[in-house]
Formats: C-alpha cells, structure tokens, sequence
C-alpha cells in the first residue's frame, strides 16, 4: 500500500479555515516539531498536508534497533503518537495538545530505511481529539498502525518558540 497522496483539502466533515491562517498555523505546527530536543535525535520531518492530516518521513537507522536487529517499539510508538498528534493539532489553533492515551499496534518489524508516518485526525474539536496513525515501509507495506486520544493542554501555542519560528514571516 502505498503512501496517501490524495488529501488536497480540508477533512471531510470539518470546517475550512482561511487558507493564509491554515498554511500559517501548519507552517508553524512544522517548525515545532523541528524545534523539538527529542527531534535532534531522529532524522526525521514533519509535512502537514490538510487540515486532519500529517506525514512524518523518518530515517530508521541501526541506532534504533534492538538486540534482534529491527527498530525497537519505542521508535513505533515516537512515529505513530507525532504523526497522529499533528494530525490533530491541525484542527486546534490556539493549544499545543497532549496525549492522554494510545494504542499501537504491530504489523511486522523495520529493518531499516525510510518510513512514511501518516495521521489522520477522526473525531472530537472540543476537549479531546481522536486520531489514527500507520506506518509504512520503503515498499509501501504498512508495519504498525495507532490510534490516539488528545487533550488540549493550558499551554498556548504562540508561547512555544519553536512554533512562532516555524510560522513563514510576512
């Protein structure tokens, strides 16, 4: 199965917002990510495609591997938890989320290569956010999949300098 290359616009069932303030507030959910100190342990970056839906492109290296020469289920959990978190941070412009619970599972192990995550936000707009992430291999071969609940958190995103650094300037 090859990556969704599809998703062009907003998520079925949500409300568009302005295209200027969509593309700044996902330009600035990228430089977050990138900003992040656990990012720096990764080769890895964050595209959002739509509002609901976001793609994490990960080198998975030996450096990640457990004793049995495959990525260790840390490196699941890290690539399918952000994928389906940005997914859903699309969708709150104001928040930086947290996630209040997850569920992953595995399909087949990495032995390296490039990976595709993709999230994709499902329901809620409130309070808590539900989202869904899989992972896909160098042959398009989904190896884990996750499924998520987020909650807004007291944090503004605007205090967070890695998000105002991402934000494209005027």
């Amino acid at each position: 199965m090859q990556p969704d290359s599809t998703v062009t616009g907003p998520v079925a069932g949500t409300t568009p917002a302005s295209a200027d303030g969509a593309s700044f507030h996902w330009r600035a959910l990228e430089g977050l990510y990138a900003s992040a100190p656990v990012n720096q342990l990764f080769e890895s970056r964050l595209e959002v495609l739509a509002e609901g839906h976001a793609r994490i492109i990960f080198d998975v290296t030996p450096q990640v591997f457990h004793a049995a020469g495959a990525a260790h289920g840390t490196i699941y959990f890290k690539m399918l938890d952000d994928a389906a978190f940005y997914a859903a941070n699309t969708l709150v412009t104001d928040r930086f989320l947290l996630t209040t619970s997850f569920n992953l599972h595995f399909t087949r192990p990495i032995h390296g290569g490039k990976v595709i995550a993709e999230g994709r936000w499902l329901s809620g707009r409130r309070r808590v956010l539900v989202a869904e992430a899989r992972l896909l291999d160098e042959e398009g071969e989904e190896v884990g999949r996750g499924t998520g609940t987020f909650q807004r958190s007291r944090i503004p995103l605007s205090s967070l300098p890695g998000y105002a650094a991402g934000a494209p300037r005027p």
